[in-house]
């Protein structure tokens, strides 16, 4: 995802930010966060397939799991952030996709530039 952000030129991005959940990439101006989640980890419905051993475990794995993806997502739109999830299939699919789900949550959160004119007219 990182060589996709900087090829496509998308800029502003932070890694390890202290936020709930740990997002992979934050923007921080756009209060933006972006979770590339494991097919395995979280449960993707596409092509998750749960092992054959110890079924009754990685159910009740996979299920935390998704609560607490559930549960950082609240938290982080509780805090005023939008919250971008792709799960690695989709990632190697189709990245331009994943693509222009971060910049639609990027645009959707950067002042509008006559925004900014008015409120700096106004001050």
């Amino acid at each position: 995802m990182r060589c996709l952000l900087r090829a496509s030129r998308i800029k502003g991005w932070r890694r390890h930010l202290d936020l709930p959940g740990s997002p992979d990439f934050s923007w921080r101006r756009e209060r933006a966060a972006l979770f590339v989640d494991g097919c395995f980890w979280h449960g993707c419905p596409r092509c998750y397939q749960t092992p054959k051993s110890n079924v009754e475990y990685w159910i009740a794995k996979i299920h935390r799991n998704k609560e607490r993806d559930s549960e950082v997502g609240d938290a982080l739109r509780g805090k005023g952030w939008k919250v971008v999830r792709v799960f690695e299939c989709e990632l190697k699919e189709d990245p331009e996709e994943c693509l222009r789900k971060v910049s639609a949550a990027l645009e959707a959160r950067r002042p509008r530039r006559q925004e900014k004119e008015a409120q700096e007219c106004s001050s």
